[in-house]
């Protein structure tokens, strides 16, 4: 364990399990107190919490929709009631109707949307006066490579995803200049329980395998190191960046 954001405080959406959770125990590890966010999979968010204070801070669990306004704003005032501020803010929770972009209707459009992309703008600007107290802010957000390319099937959550990475470099502009620190993280394929969700689950697992310089997949403790890193102070001059964590994945060409 190391003490690089001892005593700063964090809220994890989706912060229970696969890549929600490495990140909330990576910072965990530097002596960030953590709240773990969950809508459904509470065992699990409790599991993570239990993991977190094993490594010497305090941590606790939140329910709430994010994709619900006044559930997002309750989350980050818990949080912070809980925790005495919200310094980090990482939004990774996601969701999302995978049908071709063309079948998509309206209400398949707002939830991925909400769940993806407004919670994270309702949650920065619920957390921003907690960080503006401090004079210190880290403000993380989760994409993927769908933002940029196109995938079967994956249409609305791309889009959903390009919207974050958007909504970072605005947030990154608007408030570098008060230490409050916004970037993005883009992982590449990584094993956890989202991908059960997808059709192609084994063809996409085995096609990045095979076409991954690094030679195997990102982890979600792979993704949390660098997650945690971004929020410390080495990393202040890092502004607005989507930083890819594929192992090299999505600089091939075919």
């Amino acid at each position: 364990m190391t003490t690089e954001l001892q005593g700063k405080c964090a809220v994890i959406t989706g912060g229970g399990r696969g890549i929600g959770r490495g990140i909330a125990l990576a910072l965990a590890a530097r002596g960030c107190h953590v709240a773990i966010n969950y809508v459904r999979h509470r065992e699990e968010a409790e599991q993570t919490a239990a993991a977190a204070e094993k490594l010497g801070v305090r941590a606790v669990v939140v329910k709430a929709h994010v994709g619900r306004e006044e559930e997002m704003q309750a989350l980050v005032h818990k949080s912070a009631n809980a925790l005495g501020s919200v310094d980090i803010f990482v939004g990774n929770a996601a969701s999302g109707v995978l049908k071709p972009i063309t079948e998509i209707d309206l209400k398949a459009w707002e939830w991925t949307i909400n769940v993806n992309a407004r919670s994270i703008l309702v949650g920065a600007q619920t957390a921003v006066p907690y960080m503006r107290r401090q004079g210190w802010g880290r403000i993380l957000t989760v994409t993927s490579i769908g933002s940029r390319r196109v995938f079967p099937e994956y249409g609305i959550v791309g889009v959903s995803k390009a919207a974050i990475e958007a909504l970072t470099r605005y947030l990154a502009v608007e408030l570098a200049a008060e230490n409050i620190i916004a970037n993005c993280i883009s992982p590449g394929v990584v094993i956890t329980g989202a991908l059960d969700f997808f059709p192609r689950k084994e063809e996409m697992i085995t096609y990045a395998e095979q076409h991954t310089p690094a030679g195997r997949l990102a982890t979600p403790e792979d993704v949390g190191e660098v997650a945690a890193w971004l929020c410390t102070d080495a990393a202040r001059m890092i502004v607005g960046q989507t930083i890819e964590v594929d192992g090299g994945y999505s600089l091939l060409a075919f």
